[in-house]
């Protein structure tokens, strides 16, 4: 018998107890079900079993780690499921592209185009392995017996991934002789995925699953046009350009093909800056371009490089941060925590913000405010501002999307774009890599860089900003008149090299120290690049440093 500790309470166990059954004895004091447990300070899956004395406690759907748990197990059994309805002969391959919304888009490459009638038969097969509630089980292989596995069953992207793996052996899971691998933990067994449905999308299958804020309700899912068609046309330049997964990364490096790679990538950026200018150009009459976006999306440098492509056409744009527009700081909202709330709408002096912008629109001298972020006080500093007929003014902030902003200035003199990391590389075609982990790199790396600020405290802060963006960014992205992809599909290789030292620096007995040790788990999937060849103008300067931009 072992001692196990869990909410104060010792109860006596036999060895070899799955801690699945452990959980069982306990779900009835957690609001939402149990999906992992952490014994003595480390995090494992349910199907392990107790070997001796330990202190435990359990995370459930409403945490971020054991949400990504259920992900993944959903994700696997609807894979499963496609194979199951449509043959593993006829199936070419199902790749997890993107999220849209609460959806999960996956490609399904075969000879024929996929039916409504097809969607909804995997619908109902992955409802009949859940009721079956098979077990999903987990194996430990050498390195090349996994490798073999994968290229028996035509999961090249996984053989190639492994090529890589420093380790000698990989964790491979099985659900009713269908063998897969997950960057992660997974539940014990399919009865876990309660709630989800499978409906058809565009070309390809959307798996929906719960959010953490309600995991046992499914909701509504509202369309999302531009952002998915975004995402759509970031993945087709990565097929175009032969990198769909982080292997064919890892090959083109090695090949030596890096700084081909660089220029073709960036080239497509620029490109496609230089149609949101003609785009702007077009509209005529355009004198506020607003610019929005979550945290660490590139703002700066894109506002800069768009800048440069509207002088192109004759335009003069002027630089302006709704930041710069803050109340003072003692007249700034709390969160309910007590904390100032510095991305709330309430935290911006909209009125003053909305008489500036109308005097300038009538052509009137107005002087323009900057914001003193030590003092927490608004300053003027004689940065007067008047518009001619080619002026335009390039307005970034968080908020700029939010028709609230901008109430009083006419609809023809605005042009809005959203802009977001959005990656579209892949680990491997079953395992994505989610947009907020780039973010919360980019950010972690700039924060030390430019604020002094430690990877613990970047960790800890991003929960907050999350909550932030998805009360008032995500809500108006389909508003805007452009959308832009700022992810560049070599970034992660080049910000491995900072991200590690920092990540390193968070210690076992801090809090963040398990997503610290996930992130540094994710980059080790990464052959790391040197960054000489990233351009003085690129985005990805803004976070490493080294722009030619002031960032």
């Amino acid at each position: 018998m072992v001692n196990i500790s869990i909410n104060g309470e010792v109860k006596q166990y036999p060895k070899g107890t799955t801690f699945e059954k452990i959980a069982d004895d306990y779900q009835s004091q957690y609001d939402n079900m149990i999906a992992l447990v952490l014994v003595n300070g480390k995090i494992q899956e349910l199907i392990k079993t107790v070997r001796e004395d330990a202190e435990v406690s359990f995370f459930t759907l409403k945490d971020n780690i054991g949400h990504k748990a259920y992900v993944r197990t959903a994700i696997m059994t609807m894979i499963k499921s496609v194979y199951d309805v449509l043959g593993e002969e006829t199936v070419k391959r199902v790749k997890v592209e993107f999220v849209v919304g609460q959806g999960y888009y996956c490609d399904v490459r075969m000879d024929d185009a996929l039916t409504d009638e097809m969607v909804k038969r995997i619908n109902e097969r992955m409802r009949e392995l859940v009721e079956a509630n098979l077990p999903i089980t987990k194996k430990s292989y050498h390195i090349d017996e996994a490798r073999a596995i994968f290229r028996a069953h035509k999961m090249e992207d996984k053989e190639k991934l492994f090529r890589y793996r420093r380790s000698s052996s990989v964790n491979i899971y099985c659900l009713d002789g269908y063998y897969d691998y997950y960057y992660g933990y997974m539940l014990p067994s399919t009865g876990y995925i309660k709630y989800f449905d499978v409906m058809h999308y565009e070309s390809g299958l959307l798996l929906l699953i719960p959010g953490t804020e309600a995991p046992d309700k499914l909701s509504y899912f509202e369309p999302k046009d531009k952002l998915f068609h975004t995402l759509q046309t970031s993945s087709k330049w990565g097929e175009m350009m032969g990198i769909d997964s982080v292997g064919d990364l890892n090959d083109t490096i090695c090949r030596g093909e890096l700084g081909d790679m660089i220029l073709v990538q960036e080239a497509l950026m620029e490109r496609r800056i230089g149609e949101i200018a003609k785009g702007i150009v077009d509209k005529g009459n355009v004198k506020f371009v607003l610019i929005a976006g979550p945290s660490s999306s590139g703002k700066t440098t894109f506002s800069h490089r768009l800048s440069i492509q509207l002088r192109t056409y004759g335009m003069i744009p002027h630089p302006i941060a709704l930041d710069d527009y803050f109340v003072d700081r003692e007249k700034t909202p709390r969160d309910e925590n007590g904390d100032y709330n510095f991305e709330c709408l309430e935290a911006i002096d909209i009125a003053q913000f909305n008489e500036d912008m109308n005097r300038l629109l009538k052509g009137e001298r107005v002087e323009l405010p900057s914001f003193n972020f030590k003092t927490g006080k608004r300053e003027y500093k004689g940065n007067f501002k008047q518009l001619g007929p080619e002026d335009v003014l390039v307005i970034e902030g968080i908020h700029g999307l939010n028709p609230k902003t901008t109430l009083s200035l006419p609809d023809e003199s605005k042009f809005k774009i959203y802009i977001s990391a959005l990656t579209s590389l892949n680990v491997d075609e079953h395992n994505r890599i989610p947009t907020t982990d780039g973010r919360l790199l980019r950010r972690m790396v700039r924060d030390a860089r430019t604020r002094g600020t430690n990877a613990r405290r970047t960790i800890e802060m991003w929960p907050s900003v999350r909550r932030g963006e998805e009360m008032y960014i995500f809500p108006f992205q389909e508003s805007a008149d452009e959308m832009f992809n700022s992810v560049l599909i070599y970034e992660l290789a080049v910000i491995k090299q900072y991200a590690e030292p920092l990540l390193f620096g968070i210690t076992e007995d801090q809090a963040e120290y398990h997503e610290a040790k996930r992130l540094l788990k994710f980059l080790e999937y990464f052959q790391g690049i040197d960054s000489q060849n990233v351009p003085s103008n690129s985005i990805c300067r803004e976070f490493i440093g080294g722009s030619c931009f002031n960032v």
